[in-house]
């Protein structure tokens, strides 16, 4: 008997991937859609604990993936090609930095642990967490105060 073939992410780069086994490395966590500061200095990357408009903080999801470029010009959109440009910007525990970087999926993963909400039980998401909205803290220069740190 034969041993199963490894998982896509484990044999594929980024480029080499389906845009559907893309998608599927999202681990549904939202921690990408809170607001960045950069450091006009040092360029460094800052994460604040206000949230996308869009996002939805129940859920840790866009409420409208498909058209968040068009309604959120500051929406970035991660794809192979911009790996380079956004790294900094994802998480630690970002399915695509850690794959870009070499590394493998953690072990509770939705395509590792087969179970869609596991990165929100193992407390890797925004899910649930004390967090606002742009519209309660519409004006970026306030956020300096909503500097957080995301793993």
């Amino acid at each position: 008997m034969s041993e199963p073939a490894p998982p896509f992410w484990q044999v594929k780069s980024l480029t080499e991937m389906t845009q559907e086994e893309w998608e599927s490395l999202c681990d549904g966590c939202g921690k990408c859609c809170l607001n960045k500061l950069i450091d006009a200095d040092t360029d460094e990357v800052y994460t604040t604990s206000i949230a996308c408009r869009l996002l939805d903080l129940r859920t840790a999801r866009c409420k409208n993936y498909p058209k968040r470029q068009e309604l959120v010009s500051e929406c970035i959109k991660f794809a192979p090609d911009t790996m380079d440009e956004y790294v900094d910007w994802m998480p630690d525990s970002c399915a695509y930095r850690l794959i870009y970087q070499g590394f493998d999926l953690p072990e509770w993963h939705p395509l590792v642990t087969g179970d869609p909400d596991s990165a929100h039980q193992a407390g890797f998401s925004i899910k649930g967490k004390a967090l606002r909205t742009e519209e309660k803290v519409p004006d970026p220069n306030d956020w300096f105060d909503y500097i957080i740190r995301v793993g």
